[in-house]
């Protein structure tokens, strides 16, 4: 019982990754500029575009590192 705390604690700390995107789009200044384009696309649009991936890379990472490891559990409409 105490095992399953601790591993489920302990699986919370990858949520903290979540923040990273957050803190990258809510700082504007630090992408508020033209160049370096990449084909022909400002750094504005393409920085953000970037993070879009980037994002969709890490919720894919904190969802399978903090997933329930039981696959029956929860599950509806299973036979009675």
């Amino acid at each position: 019982m105490a095992h399953d705390a601790d591993a489920g604690k302990a699986s919370k700390h990858w949520l903290w990754l979540l923040l990273l995107p957050w803190i990258a789009m809510i700082w504007v200044p630090s992408y508020n500029k033209v160049e370096p384009t990449l084909w022909d696309f400002p750094y504005f649009y393409w920085y953000q575009l970037l993070w879009v991936l980037i994002s969709a890379v890490i919720t894919a990472l904190v969802y399978f590192k903090t997933k329930d490891g039981s696959k029956g559990a929860g599950k509806a409409g299973g036979a009675q």
